[in-house]
């Protein structure tokens, strides 16, 4: 499952983060990374962007970021 799939209130754990390049390096630079467990906060009328909290703090992706992060729900 993709952290693009999961809605608002629903929790689940990184499984892997699969960007490339620079894109990935700032995912995980955020906190982003295996084994973390990711809220989902809200979502905006048309999916883009996501707002998740990660280790205690608020962060907004993009969707199609967040379509490239794995995720089991938890």
């Amino acid at each position: 499952m993709n952290l693009s799939n999961l809605k608002p209130g629903q929790s689940g754990k990184i499984v892997r983060v699969g960007s490339v390049g620079a894109l990935k390096r700032r995912i995980i630079d955020m906190g982003v990374v295996k084994g973390t467990r990711v809220d989902v906060v809200k979502v905006a009328p048309l999916g883009d962007p996501i707002e998740i909290k990660v280790k205690g703090y608020s962060l907004s992706l993009r969707k199609a970021e967040a379509a490239a992060i794995e995720v089991e729900e938890i």
